[in-house]
């Protein structure tokens, strides 16, 4: 009963929130009236400048900014408003961050043409000096460079297991250079920028993205690995930061190479690169620099393909040396411990750089090094390819080194007189046998008694010698003969032995 009078009173509606209510209303008057704001800004833009065009989300994704204005990065930079150029700039630069295949140029041949008027006008923005980067600009810039140039190298098939191009060898060029080529002009002339601010691009230029950068050095295409060692060098200059980190990174990939691959195309190049930041060391060199010069450019000397980077090389070595005139005789112990004995074409690259080295070597640290160093010099002096020792006799025409021989000459004549003499006596060639008159002549006019006494104490030493021989020869006829009398004693023995046998046998049947 009392359920029943109860349903039949009127139901009481409930109030709304008035704060509820006026934030509701706040809401949509603020998202209407953003949109207003928004549509009226586009349409007073569109109606001065009829030649932007609105383009779908589907070509710039929302990874370009929601402060960035999308406009058709088709558009010359000549036909928008200064206002409007660095959003281009951005759009452009996202635009360009699509990768074809151009091992078929043909089925994308339009889209390769137009990204590549994209590419070229952008590098002309960038030169004019017009362009500002800021962090949008600077991400999308890293990002468009990243997608163009970091990729995976096809397996290499050349027949050398040294790596790199060879004399036989032509070079590789990478069918995409047409457009990879102006993407690095325009990495370039972003770091080279004159008002970009280097804190803000560490940010997208770090080490990882080093890390890619140096793995492209391992490209078969010389173009490629030249304009990377443009933009690394920049890098180094201007990023202080990452010096320390470059440098332990090019480190790591010479360990790699000189003692696992030894295959690697841009030894040559990062070599350059280093020679450039030697001479820029600061005195007294480093612990680092030092190790870095024991335990990555000496070993460097060791592999077979050492002829593609020995100028390179050469190089980096001596600035070392011109640095720290101390590191001369460590340095010739390197070259003497990696010396090649069979391979002559390397024999003489060695001889080059050891003139360059004696040349910057001072008599104290020469003197240190002199006794291995002219006992290796001396069977170069009688070696039978006459390249090698024709190269080797040519040291005597550096005054510098000849000075040294001089002020040295009681150490030094003694280890090279016999294979003066031997050469004298047998060598084949007749350039090497005239070149050998000429530094015998030499070093007589220079000290002619000691000459005379070296001639005199090889004489002594062959005579040692041939006594020394003739002594083994009788011994060994001793051998010989008692052997022979062994053989014959055994011949007569053995068929008496078999002939008593047999009796033996008859008496017991």
């Amino acid at each position: 009963m009392f359920k029943q009078i109860l349903s039949r009173l009127p139901k009481r509606v409930p109030k709304s929130d008035p704060s509820d209510t006026s934030q509701s209303d706040t809401e949509n008057s603020t998202s209407f009236g953003n949109i207003f704001q928004c549509t009226n800004v586009g349409t007073a833009i569109s109606s001065k400048l009829n030649v932007v065009k609105r383009v779908s989300s589907v070509v710039f994704p929302a990874s370009t900014g929601a402060c960035v204005e999308a406009i058709d990065p088709h558009l010359s930079f000549k036909d928008v408003s200064n206002a409007q150029k660095q959003n281009l700039f951005i759009n452009k630069l996202s635009f360009c961050c699509s990768v074809y295949d151009m091992s078929y140029p043909d089925r994308n041949c339009s889209e390769l043409d137009l990204k590549r008027q994209t590419l070229v006008d952008l590098v002309d923005f960038v030169s004019s000096g017009s362009a500002k980067f800021t962090e949008p600009a600077i991400s999308a810039m890293c990002k468009m460079c990243a997608s163009n140039l970091f990729r995976v190298f096809p397996p290499k098939f050349r027949s050398s297991s040294t790596g790199g191009e060879t004399a036989d060898e032509e070079p590789i060029f990478d069918p995409a250079w047409s457009h990879l080529q102006v993407v690095y002009d325009l990495l370039l002339q972003f770091i080279n920028y004159d008002s970009l601010d280097v804190k803000l691009a560490k940010m997208y230029i770090d080490h990882a993205f080093i890390l890619r950068l140096l793995d492209l050095f391992d490209s078969e295409d010389p173009r490629e690995r030249d304009s990377l060692k443009a933009i690394l060098h920049r890098i180094y200059g201007k990023f202080l930061a990452h010096r320390f980190f470059i440098r332990k990174s090019v480190s790591n990939i010479i360990y790699r190479f000189v003692f696992e691959t030894e295959r690697h195309n841009g030894i040559a190049e990062l070599l350059e690169i280093f020679g450039s930041i030697i001479s820029g060391f600061a005195l007294p060199l480093k612990e680092e620099h030092r190790t870095f010069l024991w335990r990555a450019l000496i070993p460097l000397h060791k592999p077979k393909s050492v002829g593609i980077y020995h100028q390179q090389l050469t190089y980096c070595v001596v600035q070392f040396m011109d640095k720290d005139p101390k590191l001369a005789s460590p340095v010739m112990k390197g070259l003497l411990k990696y010396w090649p004995v069979s391979n002559s074409p390397k024999e003489l690259m060695f001889l080059s750089e050891l003139e360059e080295v004696l040349e910057m070597t001072s008599m104290v640290e020469f003197q240190k090094i002199m006794v291995p160093l002219f006992r290796r010099i001396g069977g170069c002096l009688n070696s039978s390819h006459y390249q090698v020792a024709e190269r080797t006799h040519l040291l005597w025409n550096n005054e510098h080194i000849l000075n040294l021989i001089t002020h040295n000459r009681q150490v030094i004549l003694p280890l090279i007189f016999s294979a003066l003499v031997h050469n004298t006596q047998n060598h084949w060639n007749q350039a090497v046998l005239n070149q050998t008159k000429n530094i015998r002549k030499m070093l007589s006019q220079m000290d002619e008694d000691l000459v005379l006494a070296c001639q005199h104490n090889l004489e002594e030493e062959d005579l040692k010698l041939s006594a020394e021989a003739e002594r083994r020869r009788k011994v060994w006829e001793r051998l010989e003969a008692a052997v022979n009398v062994e053989s014959v004693v055994d011949d007569i023995l053995v068929p008496v032995k078999s002939a008593a046998s047999a009796c033996s046998v008859s008496v017991a049947c």
